[in-house]
């Protein structure tokens, strides 16, 4: 009888180990798939400005949102906004989280049409700002939509990716 309540507390201690295992493995994978959620758009905006210098930026409102984009803050959950303090500079820096990833799509429309915009202002009047909105990043990670046009949009891309 004893060799049987060993073999019964040992099988138990595996079960016990194994469901404590599952469920550590659970709650990591989980949570992997929603950090993008649980992220707001200071925190990447944060990983981004630990990449690069936001010194030549001024950081923008609700008010520049609507202006430079026709987004109002309202739609989306949060936003960070950073653009040139010169108008004769075309840096600009958005992360924007809307509320529902169905709204990625027609943030990024509206974003296209500001890229555009910047596009005929500086073709043949600033043709290096020219060259950085040409090489812009605009990509979406979830509900994240990235917006780039800097010397150094490549390390603000990898700082987005890095924020998940």
């Amino acid at each position: 009888m004893r060799r049987d309540k060993k073999e019964i507390g040992k099988i138990l201690a595996a079960i016990l180990a194994f469901a404590v295992a599952v469920g550590v493995m659970a709650g990591c994978s989980g949570k992997e798939n929603g950090t993008a959620e649980a992220l707001s758009a200071a925190e990447v905006g944060e990983r981004i400005r630990q990449a690069v210098n936001f010194d030549d930026m001024k950081q923008g409102d609700d008010s520049k949102l609507q202006k430079l984009y026709h987004i109002d803050a309202a739609e989306v959950e949060d936003y960070i906004l950073y653009t040139a303090s010169s108008n004769v500079k075309a840096d600009e820096l958005a992360v924007i989280k809307v509320k529902d990833e169905n709204q990625v799509e027609s943030v990024k429309e509206k974003i296209r049409q500001r890229i555009e915009a910047q596009t005929v202002k500086f073709k043949d009047y600033r043709p290096d700002e020219y060259y950085l909105i040409e090489k812009h990043v605009l990509k979406t990670r979830g509900p994240f939509i990235l917006f780039a046009v800097s010397r150094e949009a490549d390390l603000m891309e990898r700082a987005f990716d890095g924020a998940f």
